[in-house]
């Protein structure tokens, strides 16, 4: 993996984490839900994640980054709704 590249989605990364919805405040008159801790707990973390590994995996693999990060970003997006994984908030 070349090391720019790996910068380069760090960075993104960083920026764009301040972009997935918190979650927290009044939950439709059904008192105050927290903002989750973790930032995996929310389908936007998950995807922002997703896109991340997708990118570095294709890179690794000598293969178009961008197709790599959208296919990462749809798999860890869908995560949400698999039996056995903790549910997004």
């Amino acid at each position: 993996m070349r090391l720019s590249s790996l910068t380069l989605f760090a960075a993104l990364a960083l920026a764009t984490a301040g972009c997935v919805q918190s979650g927290g405040g009044y939950n439709g008159g059904y008192g105050y839900q927290p903002a989750p801790a973790n930032p995996l707990q929310t389908q936007g973390g998950r995807a922002l994640a997703g896109a991340v590994v997708g990118a570095a995996i294709a890179d690794a693999t000598d293969e178009n980054m961008v197709a790599g990060a959208a296919l990462g970003a749809l798999a860890g997006g869908a995560t949400c709704g698999v039996p056995g994984l903790p549910p997004c908030r």
